[in-house]
């Protein structure tokens, strides 16, 4: 029986071809509001503040912002002149064995984007995890943008995990179409490397004085030496009655087209104690270079690739000019140019911004670690040998004032065969704060960092530099010194306010290190010359290093008393007894930083995602 409200349907019949019609238009616009959604999700291109060029050409460009909240690097990659694909990805000192990749890869029609690792043979998989994150990808006319996200910490054992300091990024252009991920050979791609510091620290920029001037110390118009390295040096001078200023920030100056070839650049102030310094425009490393410009070593501004201005903050400024403050300046360009570019001219530099309001206080630089001493050792073919070089409580306490002076800012150094550095502050025999840490520390990669936080330091307190060597590409010890295949552990620690502090360094004791020459020539069957008129150099380069001789060597760094080094500015030792100074005693280390794990995902296929590219051509 048919209901009385009930009335026969009157709508007319749906054919199938509106009903299939109507589907993929549905489809479609599901589709448009899914990308639009997809590129919603990423940052945009002003949203990218830290640039860097990953090629010397500047083929590929990687922009990246970092999201302390998400815990997540996001990053923007242009890619100029796109053939079948490129390799990016990150690994431990910058190989393409056992690294954490993202691979975008075409067979000439359909293109793919998708999260994969390298084995020890330099072979490519798919990882199981996908976590590089896809976000878009769109083509203008200087090239075609891919933009992805990535967590810090994974918890995926193929990835790497993203922490503070310089991260190596790795990079392989594909030139010929590949069918699979697994057919890419990596070792004939065209690929390289370049180092950065993704995770910069969020730090809000201070308000700058009206009366804020600029100068810039740059480079006269040089040709670039058609050579993979060149360290170039330039002296400048300040004008004659330079009046006290303070430097309260600096930035790079990089000359258009060159900016993948100036690598990093430094000011230094030469010392007061000359009257004058000579001009000089040239190689670092040339023999026409005056001996006199060797005692221009007082940094003022500091610039490595990738980094931004660098800011004081609001209470201090660096000092120059004035009386006790030398004229002369010297610059000095690293030049990167691995595939010898002729003929390229330069006038890179740093733009100096200064103010005659001076701040509340000087800023000053301390010089942390080990001294250059030849009795600081790395034995031949070591992995990972440690030197610590201590600022104790017995220094801090007399040199420090009672309100204590506050850190902002680092540069941690080393020579070649450093691999990481750490400083650590003490207090009580407890380890309380990192102060600064690079545990993929690179010498090829110097500049001055500014801290996450400010670390308060108080008389009493002990700061504690440790720094990783790698010898094992050499035959004969590495010692201690200033020569570029001898070695340094060193964190020049940027603080407010300035005391007659400049130097908290030590050294083994020299008679311990005595005891430890007499003791191996005592139980080696071989003859060796041990002997007080042969320098300690000669000595360690006599030694053979077998397993006893290594071992006692290490447990005399770690034991044996040390030489105090609490010297003010003029060079000169704080009053007291420094040598024969027994090591801090830490009874409570800080524990290891766990890594935060991101929601496990759900159950997901280890599969590529497809990119509408168009046809790719050689």
């Amino acid at each position: 029986m048919q209901n009385s409200g009930s009335k026969p349907c009157s709508c007319p019949s749906l054919k199938l071809r509106e009903v299939a019609s109507m589907y993929f238009t549905l489809v479609a616009a599901f589709l448009v509001i899914l990308v639009v959604a997809l590129q919603g999700s990423a940052p945009r291109g002003s949203d990218f503040p830290y640039k860097v060029p990953l090629d010397p050409q500047g083929l590929l460009e990687l922009s990246w912002n970092v999201s302390y909240p998400e815990q997540a690097v996001h990053f923007q990659l242009l890619i100029r002149e796109l053939r079948f694909g490129l390799l990016f990805g990150m690994s431990d000192r910058g190989e393409f064995e056992n690294a954490d990749l993202a691979v975008l890869w075409s067979d000439g029609h359909n293109s793919y984007f998708g999260d994969a690792w390298s084995d020890a043979k330099g072979q490519l998989h798919m990882d199981s995890q996908q976590d590089y994150q896809l976000l878009g990808a769109r083509r203008a006319p200087e090239g075609l943008y891919l933009l992805f996200r990535r967590a810090f910490s994974t918890c995926d054992p193929k990835d790497y995990l993203i922490e503070d300091g310089t991260v190596h990024l790795i990079y392989g252009i594909l030139d010929t179409p590949v069918h699979s991920l697994q057919a890419i050979n990596v070792s004939a791609l065209h690929r390289g490397l370049q180092r950065v510091q993704l995770l910069k620290p969020n730090i809000s920029i201070p308000e700058l004085p009206s009366d804020m001037k600029s100068m810039e110390i740059t480079a006269p118009d040089v040709v670039i030496p058609s050579q993979e390295t060149t360290y170039w040096c330039y002296m400048s001078e300040l004008p004659e009655g330079f009046p006290k200023h303070h430097i309260i920030m600096y930035e790079p100056v990089v000359t258009a087209g060159n900016e993948a070839l100036v690598h990093h650049m430094e000011v230094f102030q030469c010392a007061a104690q000359f009257d004058s310094f000579p001009h000089y425009n040239g190689p670092c490393d040339s023999k026409m270079k005056p001996e006199r410009l060797n005692y221009c070593r007082h940094v003022l501004a500091a610039w490595a690739m990738g980094a931004q201005a660098f800011y004081y903050p609001e209470e201090a400024g660096l000092a120059f000019g004035g009386p006790g403050s030398s004229r002369y300046l010297r610059l000095e360009i690293h030049y990167h140019n691995p595939l010898v570019f002729q003929g390229r001219r330069d006038s890179s530099g740093i733009r100096l911004y200064y103010t005659a309001s001076l701040r509340r206080h000087d800023a000053g630089i301390m010089e942390l670690g080990l001294v250059y001493t030849p009795v600081m050792a790395i034995p031949p073919g070591e992995e990972a040998f440690v030197l610590t070089g201590y600022c104790t409580d017995k220094c801090t306490q007399l040199a420090l004032p009672a309100a204590g002076i506050h850190i902002f800012a680092s540069q941690l150094h080393t020579h070649l065969a450093g691999r990481k550095v750490v400083t650590v502050l003490s207090r009580d025999g407890r380890e309380r704060q990192v102060v600064n840490s690079d545990g993929h520390y690179s010498p090829h990669f110097q500049e001055i960092r500014m801290l996450k936080e400010v670390v308060a330091v108080f008389p009493g307190d002990e700061l504690i530099t440790t720094c990783t060597y790698n010898t094992e590409d050499r035959s004969r010890a590495t010692v201690g010194g200033f020569g570029i295949l001898e070695e340094m552990c060193v964190n020049y620690v940027h603080y407010y306010p300035q005391t007659q502090l400049e130097l908290c360094k030590s050294a083994v004791d020299p008679g311990y290190l005595h005891r430890y020459f007499n003791l191996v020539n005592r139980f080696n069957d071989e003859e060796i010359c041990m002997c007080p008129q042969v320098s300690v150099p000669q000595q360690f380069y006599s030694i053979p290093w077998n397993t006893f001789n290594r071992d006692v060597l290490k447990s005399l760094y770690d034991f044996a008393p040390i030489s105090m080094h609490c010297n003010k500015s003029s060079a000169v030792r704080f009053p007291g007894e420094w040598e024969k100074q027994p090591l801090p005693s830490i009874t409570e280390r800080l524990p290891e930083p766990v890594p935060r794990c991101p929601p496990a995902p759900g159950p997901q296929p280890a599969a590529p995602v497809p990119l509408n590219l168009g046809r790719l051509r050689r």
